[in-house]
């Protein structure tokens, strides 16, 4: 009930990735070896562009949607003009742009969004007319809530405005069906373990002709084109290309299914715990994910007493954090409301039995914590 912290391998994946870590070979070598495992690179570049709909061409492989993040953040801002997001990004997306403009408001604006998550577009034009914007970076969907983002009235201000517009699709690609020749984003980032691919590798997808300036952050052997020196995690790809190639043969059914799944496990949830809410169910949201609030329960409580379900009371990236969700509080939930919030994140693999065994878990233990905090008088 986590995919959005990870999604479980996909078995065309783990036996594509099997496969070239028996083999030996370095893809910038120029031997048979070498080759051997630049064409299962080359393989995997062409079935993730076949996913995104884009050319072989314009995919860079990472190690994630972080560093890829990161990268193209620090090439399209460069110190210059003023680099727009919003309040609910993943802080892969919101610590880097911080990091790279001094958090200082002449560098920086973080567009706020309404109770359901969404951006307001006037804002947005708001900002870009202020003065010369660099890059506008926004998620296609939500990691904690599943909330999607309408990017094309986005990007058709940002263009005219002559910024770059940047994605981080780390939670929507492999879900949803994505045409690059449809949205016309410039730049965009993705893992593959969220769409059923190996933890540790991911892509970045830089629109040819798009006006950017590398700025790498590994230097050394020029791979990738020069965005990304270093050897290639060729087994990690391979693993990559084929879960990309199995989501894009699946995606429709298993929208479908992940969709039908969700409501199935919204309707249990509020029939039988009174007073819970689903976040940001009033506008177009992932089909595998629920943002459910337990008014007046610690999330971190009700998940110790349901250990053998595995949910997030927030992004598995920002666990342990003291501070609560930051994308709850921009969306106007309290702090107490933010700290009683757990994700259920599901996928492909999932079944109607595990959601009726989530339900009954979370009941038993939503019982459970109010029992305590009755008998113990907790504040």
């Amino acid at each position: 009930m986590d995919y959005n912290a990870t999604a479980p391998l996909r078995p065309e994946a783990l036996e594509a990735t099997l496969l070239a870590l028996r083999s030996v070979g370095n893809a910038s070598s120029i031997h048979h070896l070498g080759q051997d495992a630049a064409t299962r690179v080359d393989t995997a570049r062409r079935q993730l562009a076949e996913l995104l709909n884009c050319s072989p061409g314009e995919i860079i492989f990472t190690s994630g949607a972080t560093e890829a993040n990161n990268l193209v953040l620090r090439a399209a801002y460069a110190g210059e003009g003023l680099l727009v997001t919003t309040a609910v990004e993943h802080p892969a997306v919101l610590e880097a742009a911080r990091a790279l403009t001094g958090n200082t408001p002449e560098a920086l604006t973080v567009l706020p969004v309404d109770e359901d998550g969404a951006i307001d577009l006037e804002l947005l034009h708001t900002a870009l007319g202020s003065r010369k914007v660099t890059v506008v970076t926004a998620m296609l969907a939500n990691n904690e809530t599943g909330v999607l983002t309408d990017l094309l009235p986005i990007i058709k201000a940002a263009h005219e405005a002559g910024a770059l517009v940047h994605t981080d699709a780390t939670q929507y690609v492999g879900r949803l069906p994505l045409d690059l020749n449809e949205v016309d984003v410039d730049l965009l980032s993705l893992s593959a373990h969220k769409f059923g691919g190996p933890q540790g590798v991911g892509a970045l997808f830089v629109r040819r002709g798009t006006p950017l300036a590398q700025r790498p952050l590994l230097i050394g052997g020029g791979q990738e084109r020069g965005w990304r020196a270093g050897t290639l995690n060729v087994a990690g790809i391979t693993g990559l290309g084929a879960a990309a190639q199995a989501a894009r043969l699946q995606l429709k059914q298993e929208a479908a299914h992940t969709s039908e799944l969700r409501d199935h496990l919204e309707e249990k949830l509020i029939s039988s715990v009174p007073g819970c809410r689903i976040n940001g169910a009033r506008v177009p949201r992932l089909p595998g994910v629920t943002s459910v609030t337990f008014p007046g329960l610690p999330a971190d409580a009700v998940l110790a007493a349901m250990p053998e379900i595995a949910a997030s009371d927030g992004s598995a990236c920002s666990a342990g954090a003291p501070t609560p969700s930051h994308v709850l509080l921009a969306m106007g939930h309290s702090r107490e409301d933010a700290d009683s919030t757990i994700r259920f994140s599901i996928g492909y693999a999932t079944t109607e039995h595990d959601i009726d065994k989530a339900v009954e878990a979370t009941v038993r233990a939503v019982t459970h914590v109010q029992s305590v905090m009755a008998t113990t008088n907790w504040p």
